[in-house]
Order: C-alpha cells, then structure tokens, then sequence
C-alpha cells in the first residue's frame, strides 16, 4: 500500500477527484480516523482542508503520481 501526505483547496477538489478517477484501483484519502473514497466529490469535500491529508491506494499510475507531486509535503 501507498502512502502519501498531501495539503489540498477547496478549489484543488474537482481536479484532484477527476485525477483519482482515472485510475483503475482504489484510492482513500484521509485524515485522523475519517476515510472517503477518493473518487466520491461529496466524499472529499466533507474534508477538514485544514488538516495534512493521507491518500491510500495500491496501484500505479504515472499521471497520478505526477499530480500528487504537485500536493505532496515534505516528510
């Protein structure tokens, strides 16, 4: 499983989803104990945008990666 912390706007969330979309795997983003799909626009916009977000999946794909670099904090 893949792992990365990321920071997002609320004006980053369409984009954001439409990347995870086009993905052929699951992806989770999360924070604390509360997960959403991803994938799911209402899911991610009932997000804390205050809080560093973790996003989970188990696949690859060179675009999404790509994207998630633009979000991606240092750890």
């Amino acid at each position: 499983m893949m792992t990365r912390k990321i920071k997002l706007r609320l004006d980053e969330v369409n984009e954001f989803v439409a990347a995870a979309a086009k993905c052929d795997f699951d992806i989770d983003i999360s924070y604390n104990s509360f997960v959403v799909d991803a994938k799911s626009i209402v899911g991610v916009l009932g997000l804390d945008f205050n809080q560093v977000l973790t996003v989970s999946y188990n696949g690859y794909n060179d675009e999404f990666e790509e994207y998630l670099n633009r979000f991606a904090l240092a750890c």
